[in-house]
């Protein structure tokens, strides 16, 4: 991760595009990259949204939008100092807290909710 990170600055530097790169053009072309992905999306059922990798000019649309909302936000937390796999872990581990499992008599797990 943090190589690719330093991939993403050394390209944005190289073209002198730092100035650019602050927090909030950073979110905001995250979430433009992200709405780009839901466009692929928007009228499918769940049925043909799980066969979406199936034909391969969707599938590498697919890809591509994935690669960017990745790129962005990894831009996003150089920016502002988030080790993204640490908040990453914290959110799982709250997360695993807020919502337990719960044991039944019979050794099954279940969620709490």
């Amino acid at each position: 991760m943090a190589l690719l990170q330093r991939r993403l600055a050394a390209f944005a530097a190289a073209r002198d595009w730092q100035p650019f790169h602050t927090p909030k053009n950073l979110a905001v072309a995250l979430s433009v990259e992200a709405s780009e992905l839901v466009e692929i999306f928007q009228w499918l059922t769940p049925e043909q949204s799980q066969r979406v990798m199936e034909d391969p000019g969707t599938a590498h649309r697919v890809a591509d939008e994935v690669a960017d909302v990745l790129a962005y936000l990894l831009q996003f937390c150089e920016v502002l100092g988030v080790d993204v796999l640490d908040a990453l872990a914290a959110k799982i581990e709250r997360n695993e807290r807020r919502f337990p499992l719960k044991v039944t008599s019979d050794g099954e797990c279940h969620s709490s909710e």
